[in-house]
């Protein structure tokens, strides 16, 4: 079945210049199937497939349960799998494998690498926190891959419509919309994780529209937190100790944008 997601990458990749054959390549299908879908102007919807009990079903409250109150300790699956056997379990530990692990903390060694990209190319966007007295404040920022140039707007609400919006005034700002725009896991992108496949998410239905209406590809690849993460928060970290933020009230209502000029992050 054919996503919505992957419908829009078809159509952006293409006004973007590729050919039937790179689209096809670079997204696992054939060719037929990128040359069926550029002739539809509509998104395919498809009818939701009820989901089947499986034997692990009874079991579910009950791991979900352990793996909680375990925290930040991890159970192993074969204790919880001995667990449920004798509480009458009659499957295999595989299936007990695959749900657990959705929920099993990774753990990654800290790799500093420098991440580039082509002018152009990506624009990375994020929200961070600033607390003024007794309210928080929501900054959304955009920054461009390559100059590092950043575009800031300040909310009460991390709200879908405030990540839009945010993205909507940055690309007028730059004055040009990237190929690519890299997103966090944030709940009103993503609405549903890996809902089609490992790393293959849901996203919000508006942010998907404003995909395909702008021409740029959502990419997600926050899944684990890395330097790459960081770059938006380090470059925002420089605006608060170089910038005035007097133009914000107390209220959080006054929206305060500047940009910040081609900050280098040092590799070490």
């Amino acid at each position: 079945m054919l996503t919505k997601e992957i419908f829009v990458d078809i159509h952006v990749r293409f006004a973007q210049g590729q050919s039937l054959r790179k689209i096809a390549s670079e997204l696992g299908i054939s060719r037929n199937t990128v040359k069926h879908h550029l002739q539809q102007q509509t998104m395919p919807t498809y009818a939701k497939r009820s989901q089947q009990p499986t034997k692990l079903s009874p079991f579910k409250p009950y791991l979900l349960q352990r793996i909680e109150l375990a925290k930040p300790d991890w159970i192993p699956e074969t204790v919880l799998f001995d667990e449920v056997v004798e509480n009458g379990y009659q499957g295999g530990i595989a299936q007990l494998r695959r749900f657990v692990c959705q929920f099993k903390p990774s753990i990654v060694p800290e790799v500093v690498v420098r991440f580039e990209t082509q002018p152009g190319q990506q624009m990375q966007i994020d929200f961070t926190s600033i607390r003024r007295g007794k309210k928080s404040l929501k900054a959304f920022v955009a920054t461009l891959g390559y100059s590092r140039a950043s575009y800031v707007k300040f909310f009460d609400n991390e709200r879908a419509e405030s990540w839009q919006q945010g993205l909507r005034e940055a690309f007028d700002y730059f004055g040009g919309v990237p190929q690519e725009v890299l997103c966090d896991n944030a709940k009103s992108l993503i609405i549903e994780r890996d809902a089609y496949a490992e790393g293959d998410h849901k996203l919000h239905v508006e942010m998907l529209q404003m995909s395909k209406d702008y021409g740029f590809v959502m990419v997600n690849k926050f899944c684990r937190r890395s330097k790459r993460h960081f770059l938006v928060h380090d470059i925002f970290d420089v605006a608060l100790n170089n910038q005035s933020l007097n133009g914000v009230d107390n209220n959080c209502k006054t929206e305060y944008n500047f940009q910040l000029h081609r900050q280098q992050i040092d590799d070490s």
